[in-house]
Protein backbone atom coordinates (compact mmCIF):
# COMPACT_ATOMS: atom_id res chain seq x y z
CA UNK A 1 0.00 0.00 0.00
CA UNK A 2 1.35 3.49 -1.01
CA UNK A 3 0.30 6.39 1.48
CA UNK A 4 2.20 9.13 -0.61
CA UNK A 5 0.29 12.34 -0.58
CA UNK A 6 0.43 14.22 -4.08
CA UNK A 7 1.81 17.15 -1.70
CA UNK A 8 4.36 15.21 0.24
CA UNK A 9 7.14 17.71 0.37
CA UNK A 10 10.73 16.63 -1.57
CA UNK A 11 13.79 17.48 0.07
CA UNK A 12 17.43 17.97 -1.15
CA UNK A 13 20.69 17.78 0.78
CA UNK A 14 22.16 21.25 1.36
CA UNK A 15 25.13 21.02 3.90
CA UNK A 16 26.21 20.15 7.54
CA UNK A 17 27.51 21.76 10.16
CA UNK A 18 29.38 20.71 12.42
CA UNK A 19 29.64 22.44 15.41
CA UNK A 20 31.98 22.47 18.68
CA UNK A 21 30.30 23.68 22.05
CA UNK A 22 31.67 25.24 25.33
CA UNK A 23 30.48 27.16 27.95
CA UNK A 24 27.43 25.08 29.75
CA UNK A 25 25.33 27.61 31.97
CA UNK A 26 22.22 26.45 33.82
CA UNK A 27 19.18 27.74 35.69
CA UNK A 28 17.84 25.03 37.55
CA UNK A 29 14.94 25.47 37.99
CA UNK A 30 13.74 28.98 36.51
CA UNK A 31 11.39 30.50 38.14
CA UNK A 32 8.79 28.69 34.84
CA UNK A 33 9.70 25.50 36.76
CA UNK A 34 11.82 23.81 33.85
CA UNK A 35 15.85 24.28 33.50
CA UNK A 36 17.11 26.49 30.96
CA UNK A 37 20.40 26.68 29.83
CA UNK A 38 22.85 28.15 27.77
CA UNK A 39 25.65 27.06 25.66
CA UNK A 40 27.72 29.23 23.42
CA UNK A 41 28.78 28.20 19.55
CA UNK A 42 32.85 28.12 19.99
CA UNK A 43 33.54 27.16 16.44
CA UNK A 44 32.55 25.09 13.65
CA UNK A 45 32.59 24.62 9.93
CA UNK A 46 30.14 24.07 7.06
CA UNK A 47 30.39 21.43 4.35
CA UNK A 48 28.25 20.34 1.66
CA UNK A 49 27.27 21.45 -1.62
CA UNK A 50 24.82 24.46 -1.46
CA UNK A 51 27.15 26.00 1.32
CA UNK A 52 30.46 25.98 2.60
CA UNK A 53 32.32 28.01 5.17
CA UNK A 54 32.86 28.39 9.15
CA UNK A 55 30.89 29.00 11.73
CA UNK A 56 32.06 32.99 13.14
CA UNK A 57 33.13 31.66 17.17
CA UNK A 58 31.44 32.60 20.15
CA UNK A 59 28.89 34.39 17.84
CA UNK A 60 26.05 32.75 19.75
CA UNK A 61 24.78 29.51 21.13
CA UNK A 62 21.88 27.43 22.08
CA UNK A 63 19.66 28.56 25.01
CA UNK A 64 17.80 25.34 25.42
CA UNK A 65 14.86 24.93 27.78
CA UNK A 66 15.06 21.17 29.57
CA UNK A 67 11.55 20.29 30.27
CA UNK A 68 10.41 17.82 33.18
CA UNK A 69 9.56 14.74 30.44
CA UNK A 70 13.45 15.28 29.45
CA UNK A 71 12.21 16.79 26.00
CA UNK A 72 15.11 19.42 25.23
CA UNK A 73 13.60 22.27 23.48
CA UNK A 74 16.67 24.54 21.57
CA UNK A 75 16.62 27.34 20.67
CA UNK A 76 20.00 28.48 19.01
CA UNK A 77 21.40 31.65 17.21
CA UNK A 78 24.79 31.67 15.51
CA UNK A 79 26.39 33.42 12.56
CA UNK A 80 27.65 31.64 9.43
CA UNK A 81 30.57 32.65 7.57
CA UNK A 82 30.40 31.41 3.87
CA UNK A 83 33.73 30.62 1.59
CA UNK A 84 32.83 34.32 -0.25
CA UNK A 85 32.89 36.23 2.82
CA UNK A 86 29.12 36.60 3.32
CA UNK A 87 28.17 36.39 6.81
CA UNK A 88 24.74 34.61 7.54
CA UNK A 89 22.46 34.74 10.51
CA UNK A 90 21.02 31.86 11.81
CA UNK A 91 17.52 30.34 14.17
CA UNK A 92 17.79 26.99 14.74
CA UNK A 93 14.51 25.68 16.81
CA UNK A 94 14.07 21.92 17.67
CA UNK A 95 13.91 18.58 19.54
CA UNK A 96 16.08 16.36 21.23
CA UNK A 97 14.60 13.25 23.33
CA UNK A 98 16.19 10.30 24.53
CA UNK A 99 14.41 6.82 23.01
CA UNK A 100 15.29 5.48 27.48
CA UNK A 101 16.38 6.90 30.53
CA UNK A 102 19.85 5.42 29.73
CA UNK A 103 20.24 7.22 26.99
CA UNK A 104 19.66 10.36 28.39
CA UNK A 105 22.14 9.69 30.85
CA UNK A 106 24.53 8.93 28.39
CA UNK A 107 23.97 12.18 26.48
CA UNK A 108 23.93 14.11 29.85
CA UNK A 109 27.23 12.95 30.38
CA UNK A 110 28.84 13.90 26.65
CA UNK A 111 29.25 10.53 26.17
CA UNK A 112 28.77 8.81 22.36
CA UNK A 113 24.97 7.74 21.90
CA UNK A 114 23.87 5.89 18.05
CA UNK A 115 21.99 8.67 16.45
CA UNK A 116 19.45 5.67 16.74
CA UNK A 117 18.58 5.62 20.07
CA UNK A 118 17.25 9.73 20.30
CA UNK A 119 15.35 12.13 18.41
CA UNK A 120 17.14 15.53 17.47
CA UNK A 121 15.44 17.47 14.81
CA UNK A 122 15.76 21.14 14.00
CA UNK A 123 13.70 23.74 11.75
CA UNK A 124 16.30 26.77 10.49
CA UNK A 125 15.70 30.35 9.53
CA UNK A 126 18.61 31.71 7.85
CA UNK A 127 18.87 35.83 7.01
CA UNK A 128 21.41 36.37 4.22
CA UNK A 129 22.74 39.35 1.94
CA UNK A 130 21.11 39.93 -1.05
CA UNK A 131 23.02 37.34 -3.60
CA UNK A 132 24.46 33.83 -3.91
CA UNK A 133 23.04 33.25 -0.53
CA UNK A 134 19.39 34.67 -1.01
CA UNK A 135 17.77 31.62 -1.29
CA UNK A 136 18.35 30.40 2.03
CA UNK A 137 15.97 33.21 3.08
CA UNK A 138 13.70 32.13 0.74
CA UNK A 139 13.05 28.11 2.12
CA UNK A 140 12.41 25.97 4.46
CA UNK A 141 14.97 23.13 5.66
CA UNK A 142 14.65 20.86 8.12
CA UNK A 143 17.77 19.31 10.06
CA UNK A 144 18.76 16.06 11.50
CA UNK A 145 21.19 16.09 14.02
CA UNK A 146 23.67 13.79 15.61
CA UNK A 147 24.86 14.52 19.35
CA UNK A 148 28.33 13.93 20.13
CA UNK A 149 30.46 14.65 22.68
CA UNK A 150 31.15 18.19 23.24
CA UNK A 151 29.60 19.06 19.69
CA UNK A 152 26.28 18.39 17.33
CA UNK A 153 26.73 17.81 13.97
CA UNK A 154 23.82 18.97 11.81
CA UNK A 155 22.57 17.75 8.26
CA UNK A 156 20.07 20.18 6.72
CA UNK A 157 17.83 19.82 3.90
CA UNK A 158 15.87 22.20 1.83
CA UNK A 159 12.47 21.65 1.57
CA UNK A 160 11.27 22.28 -2.47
Amino acid sequence: MNLAHPFAPQCEYAFTISIELTGVRWIEPSVLGNTRAAIYAASGIVEGPRLNGRVIPMSGGDFPLLRPNGVIDFDARYMLEADDGAVIYMQNRGYRWARSPDIAEQMARNEEVDPSAYYMRVSPRFETPAGPHEWMSQHLFVGVAEKIPYANRIHYFVVL
